[in-house]
């Protein structure tokens, strides 16, 4: 095990907030997948079909779940060869959520929100019904937690 001057490893200090975060961003994710599913309907996506196809929702949900089991194994065993592949996940679920953050945008600038129409009913794809705060704070989780998973994998110092 690393330690440093003052007997503290700096780097899985990183490694265990790292995974503290991911966990956050794991957990705001599943809210943000659960909302999906309960407004997802395959029978009223004529009307207004999602913009988050099923694969890309469920690989971004199943490869953010796996890499921080990779993650808390790798805490566990202390295995270094755990860091590179958790990282490469990280890049995938970081890169399918950012697709996925630009379709919701364009969702969000096409469709009016659900109480502008008084008399009317809109249909809008599922990902509409998403809060805003949650999206916000599912996107910072996820900056801090690819911060930290960076620094503790590139910047250990051994």
């Amino acid at each position: 095990m690393r330690t440093s001057v003052r007997g503290r490893d700096p780097v899985s200090d990183a490694a265990l907030f790292a995974l503290y975060a991911w966990t956050a961003t794991v957990l705001v994710g599943l809210l943000l997948l659960i909302i999906w599913l309960m407004e997802y309907d395959r029978d009223f996506q004529s009307a207004a079909a999602t913009r988050l196809p099923v694969p890309v929702i469920s690989s971004h949900a199943l490869l953010g779940l796996g890499g921080l089991a990779l993650w808390g194994f790798y805490l566990v065993t202390d295995a270094d060869s755990l860091t590179l592949p958790a990282v490469v996940d990280l890049g995938l679920v970081a890169l399918l959520g950012l697709i996925m953050a630009a379709r919701w945008i364009q969702v969000l600038r096409a469709y009016p929100t659900a109480g502008s129409s008084v008399t009317r009913v809109v249909a809008v794809p599922p990902e509409r019904h998403f809060p805003r705060p949650v999206i916000v704070l599912h996107g910072v989780f996820a900056l801090i937690t690819v911060a930290l998973v960076v620094f503790a994998t590139f910047f250990s110092g051994s």
